[in-house]
């Protein structure tokens, strides 16, 4: 994988992605995170159910915790990341999940591990990613030119998806050399790395919202009534909330179904989840080709549509070698509609907001999107101890026709080519002029900038 310590290069228009610097650190950092994080979806859930032998209900309450912090603080921490650094926002978040992540194996080892530090650290660990990830995605727009963030984002897609397959692979290999709770190492290293890459990007951050009120109460607000008020942003936003409700109730009854019910090992319940993964990856890289040659709107409405299919395998599934492959097979399909859904919804929605509204849009959605999985994991957790998890599993699938209806039926299930970015005249928020080639090139970081770069006591 590119050094995040490499020598700067200068960037022009007309220059490779991979040859710009800043965009590669950005990449690179998120690459290292995600393949990390395929380390700890891929152990905890082993930790938990294997090894601390965790009920339908307590399995439902870690999950719900791990995505609790996205509805309470995903507003805030937009907000904030309009105001502050986005880069010192993002090193905070990993330092954050870096320390956290290592008490488990000390814990392990002392022979004092419970379900409730599981339960605290996931807390913590979902609440250091909500602040990570609304700087994250709003720092895009401000290290390449609109005209290229399609094309930024299938890259990021693509290895985001390579990385997070082949860490749920090492994932496998840790967890079965190491145990579980030693294999979360991996991921508190990953942190740290990324951590580092983001701490070397130097690409100008766009002006910051300057505070009048000293609340965050009105930002918050400007960021809802923007994205309710653009009917592509809502439409967008309400597809991703639904999507994420269903997903939710399979990422928390799916471990227990694929461990306990269909009886997979540790290292095929890994295999499995590469091959999603994988999925993701090419579901991203094909997604401009796939936008050019159908049109946004209808390759998205497509993906939606063949997304309830790929769950029969899952549910008609019994134990056996076969059957893992059909599952493995039918992931990969239903990540690679995601990742292509993913790479263009979020191209979109990057597309048309002004750049003073980047975090606050996207902490919009990462509100409703990723809020909904709480919520999710409770009716989960309800519904697996009533009716069963496969009749769970069930409701599930069918929940994911939902977001393929809401496309379906508005305007932009006919878009044909991605939209033009907004001009001044329509722009709520007017962000400070920023002059540079169309793939930003290194700047020196102003006064403020520097001033702002240490860490700060408030949070969200």
């Amino acid at each position: 994988m590119t050094s995040c310590a490499e020598p700067a290069a200068s960037a022009s228009s007309g220059e490779s992605l991979w040859r710009h610097r800043n965009f590669r650190r950005y990449l690179t950092g998120l690459a290292v995170s995600a393949a990390g994080s395929s380390i700890t979806q891929m152990a905890l859930p082993v930790l938990a159910v294997l090894y601390l032998d965790a009920t339908t209900a307590q399995v439902a309450y870690l999950t719900f915790l791990g995505q609790l912090p996205h509805a309470l603080f995903a507003l805030h921490a937009g907000a904030l990341a309009e105001r502050r650094s986005k880069r010192r926002q993002m090193i905070t978040g990993d330092l954050v999940c870096a320390g956290v992540l290592v008490t488990v194996p000390v814990s392990a080892a002392l022979g004092t591990l419970t379900l409730t530090q599981l339960m605290i650290v996931a807390l913590v660990r979902g609440t250091a990613t909500v602040v990570h990830d609304a700087a994250a995605i709003s720092l895009l727009p401000s290290l390449v030119d609109r005209s290229l963030i399609q094309r930024s984002n299938s890259r990021v897609g693509a290895l985001f998806g390579i990385a997070a397959s082949g860490g749920s692979h090492f994932g496998a290999v840790l967890t079965a050399v190491l145990g579980p709770a030693r294999a979360l190492l991996g991921d508190a290293a990953s942190y740290l790395i990324s951590a580092g890459c983001t701490a070397r990007i130097q690409a100008l951050e766009p002006a910051r919202v300057r505070v009048t009120s000293g609340s965050l109460r009105n930002e918050i607000g400007e960021g809802l009534r923007y994205v309710h008020g653009e009917h592509r942003l809502r439409t967008l936003t309400l597809v991703n909330a639904t999507t994420s409700f269903a997903v939710g109730l399979f990422n928390t009854l799916g471990a227990l179904y694929l461990l306990r019910t269909l009886a997979m090992s540790a290292t095929a319940f890994g295999m499995v989840l590469g091959l999603g993964t994988l999925g993701a990856a090419a579901g991203a890289l094909t997604a401009p080709a796939l936008a050019r040659r159908y049109g946004p709107g209808p390759m998205m409405t497509g993906a939606l549509a063949i997304t309830p299919l790929t769950q029969f395998p899952l549910l008609l599934a019994s134990p056996g070698f076969g059957w893992q492959v059909a599952i493995g097979a039918a992931l990969f399909l239903q990540f690679a509609c995601a990742g292509a859904v993913g790479t263009t919804q979020r191209s979109i929605r990057q597309i048309i907001t002004t750049a003073g509204m980047q975090a606050r849009m996207q902490a919009v959605s990462t509100w409703l999107t990723y809020g909904a999985r709480p919520v999710a994991a409770l009716l989960a957790g309800g519904l697996g101890t009533w009716i069963g998890v496969r009749a769970s599993l069930t409701v599930g699938a069918a929940l994911l026709l939902v977001p393929f209806l809401i496309l379906a039926s508005s305007p932009l299930r006919a878009l044909r080519q991605m939209p033009d970015p907004p001009g001044p005249a329509t722009a709520p928020v007017q962000p400070q002029p920023r002059t540079g080639p169309s793939l930003v090139p290194e700047a020196r970081r102003t006064q403020d900038d520097q001033s702002n770069w240490s860490l700060e006591s408030d949070g969200p």
